[in-house]
C-alpha cells in the first residue's frame, strides 16, 4: 500500500499566478498596505503562516484572528469574482489522474495544501477534478507546511508503515517532505529536482516514480 498527497496550486490545479494576487489584494483591502509577495522569504508558506508573518514584520500584535478572518474572507470572495470570469484550469491529467487512482487497490490519497481549505475546493471545482471522499488538510488546520502535511497523513488514517509520496511545485513542497521523511515528486519545472513530471497525464510513469 502507498500513500499519495497532492498539493493543489500549480499541482493540480493552474491557479498559482491568480491565487497569488487575489492574496495580496485581499491583505491590501484589509490591512491597507501591501504585503511582499516573495513568498520564499517566509518560514511558513501558507496562507495562514505568511499572513502571520507579515503581521509580525509589521509589528501589528494585536486584533489577529479578527484580522485572518477578514483577510480568508476577502479572499475567498476575490477568489470567487476571478473564478466567475475565469474558470480554473486542471495541470493536464489531473482530474483522470485523481480518477485512476482512487480505484487503484494499492493506493490511498489526501491532499495537504497551505491554501485554506474554502479556496482550494472552489479552485478545484472549478477546474473539474472531482476529490469527494479525498482526505483534505490545508491552512485551516494548521499554518505550517509540514504539520498540514501530517493533519492530512491522520485523516487519511495511514499506517505508519506505508511509504508515502507528495507531489507538489514548489521549494517549500521540497523541503517539507525532506523533513518528514516524505517521497517528493515535482510537478513542473518551478525549481530543479530529479524525480519529476512536466505534468499528470501519464499515470503509468506517475506510479513508476512511487515504486508501483
Amino acid at each position: 500500500m502507498h500513500h499519495i498527497m497532492f498539493d493543489v496550486d500549480g499541482t493540480l490545479v493552474k491557479s498559482y499566478d491568480s491565487d497569488e494576487e487575489c492574496f495580496v489584494s485581499a491583505v491590501l483591502e484589509v490591512l491597507g498596505h501591501e504585503i511582499d509577495s516573495n513568498w520564499d522569504s517566509y518560514e511558513h508558506v501558507s496562507d495562514a503562516g505568511i499572513l502571520n508573518e507579515h503581521l509580525e514584520r509589521h509589528g501589528i500584535t494585536t486584533g489577529h484572528e479578527e484580522i485572518h478572518r477578514s483577510v480568508k474572507r476577502a479572499f475567498i470572495e476575490k477568489v470567487q469574482e476571478h473564478l466567475s470570469e475565469n474558470p480554473a484550469t486542471e495541470v493536464e491529467g489531473a482530474s483522470e489522474l485523481i480518477e485512476t487512482l482512487k480505484e487503484h487497490g494499492s493506493v490511498s490519497l489526501s491532499i495537504a495544501t497551505g491554501g485554506w481549505q474554502e479556496t482550494a475546493i472552489l479552485k478545484l471545482q472549478s477546474a473539474g477534478i472531482d476529490v469527494s471522499g479525498i482526505p483534505i488538510a490545508s491552512s485551516n488546520d494548521h499554518y505550517a507546511r509540514i504539520e498540514i502535511m501530517k493533519v492530512a497523513k491522520e485523516k487519511a488514517n495511514i499506517c505508519k508503515s506505508f511509504p508515502i509520496t507528495y507531489f507538489g511545485d514548489a521549494a517549500w513542497d521540497k523541503k517539507a517532505c525532506i523533513e518528514l521523511g516524505y517521497n517528493f515528486v515535482l510537478v513542473g519545472n518551478r525549481i530543479q529536482h530529479n524525480n519529476s513530471v512536466h505534468d499528470l497525464r501519464n499515470a503509468s510513469q506517475i506510479l513508476s516514480l512511487i515504486g508501483m
